[in-house]
């Protein structure tokens, strides 16, 4: 049994882990590992927001951010998703991971100002970055040979871990729960650049990606995911989204993954940004919303128990202040971080 905490950056603790050092999980998983020189990675969400009568100027624009992604500097790993938002738009977020900033700030400059310096009438765009240090990260798998998201850079994967399996475990997955709360501060603020619109978000914002992929299950299992478990996820998606704000989730999205083609896989993943780690914690703990996915989610395992073919794995995020950039040009006002000063904005 392992620590999720790589060994190089575990630290003496002050703040202690929620469960005693003794503790079994009741079932396998396993976290991305980084080579001890990875400092840090980049996470960088690049969105496109239209309606349908744009949808030719959209191609064309998701073709222009590939070639950016295959071209020198390029990130290490991408992937694309797509969801209709609250306000009826469609929107199609390119994610790109690296594991060298100076090779990512290098490629930037110029794609960021072809992505939200300028788009054709009808179009919106937006860019989200993270560049955490990965004493500020953690992520889980509930299966090995198949990474997903930023662990798809990482140089592989652990062995069974300890932390997991109770409430409490993804804060002491993070190196930077040994020592520090990892508290918000401040509040989310607007700064118009002519166009564009950037916020200024705050230090300790946390972000999380938790993502289903069903390809591998047969028949009767695919049934029992979409029928029993979809639903009450989706429902739950749903309320991040629309009513978030109340308990903390600035944004939600619940996105399915396109293949190469652009056809939809079956992947999907909910990515959203929250005021702090805490209020992740609390949603997920005792939330109505979340107690009924959690429990579609173990009333399915406990069916099918080891022979499950599902795979379910997250990454979280809690970034500094001076680690995020947030950036949007002709997007709607509930766009990402636009929701979280949508009263300044307007």
């Amino acid at each position: 049994m392992e620590s999720a905490i790589p060994l190089h950056l575990e630290t003496p603790r002050t703040r202690h882990k929620r469960v005693p050092d003794d503790y079994q999980p009741p079932y396998p998983s396993f976290v991305a590992r980084y080579k001890p020189s990875v400092n840090r990675v980049v996470m960088a969400y690049f969105g496109l927001q239209y309606r349908g009568t744009a949808a030719a100027a959209a191609t064309d624009a998701l073709a222009e951010i590939a070639a950016r992604f295959a071209a020198e500097g390029g990130p290490s790993h991408w992937d694309r998703a797509q969801y209709v938002d609250q306000a009826g738009y469609e929107n199609v977020v390119s994610v790109a991971y690296w594991d060298d900033i100076a090779r990512f700030d290098k490629w930037f400059a110029s794609a960021r100002e072809a992505w939200t310096g300028a788009q054709p009438e009808g179009i919106g765009t937006f860019i989200e970055v993270l560049r955490p240090t990965v004493a500020r990260h953690e992520t889980l798998f509930s299966s090995l040979g198949r990474p997903e998201g930023v662990a798809a850079i990482s140089g592989g994967m652990s062995g069974e871990v300890q932390e997991h399996a109770y409430w409490g475990g993804m804060r002491d997955r993070i190196p930077l729960s040994q020592t520090g709360p990892m508290s918000p501060g401040g509040n989310p603020e607007l700064i118009r650049d002519g166009a564009r619109l950037r916020v200024k978000a705050h230090d300790n914002l946390c972000l999380i990606r938790s993502g289903q992929d069903w390809s591998d299950t047969e028949t009767s299992e695919r049934k029992l995911y979409l029928d029993d478990v979809e639903p009450v996820l989706r429902e739950g998606m749903d309320f991040l989204r629309d009513d978030g704000l109340g308990i903390g989730c600035y944004a939600n999205r619940y996105m399915r993954v396109l293949a190469a083609g652009g056809d939809a896989s079956e992947k999907s993943y909910g990515q959203s940004w929250w005021k702090s780690l805490a209020a992740l914690e609390r949603w997920a703990e005792s939330h109505p919303s979340h107690v009924r996915i959690f429990g579609a989610a173990m009333k399915y395992l406990s069916t099918l128990g080891p022979s499950a073919k599902l795979r379910l794995y997250h990454e979280v995020t809690v970034a500094a202040a001076d680690e995020q950039f947030f950036e949007y040009l002709n997007c709607h006002a509930k766009t990402g971080m636009l929701a979280a000063v949508e009263t300044v904005a307007a």
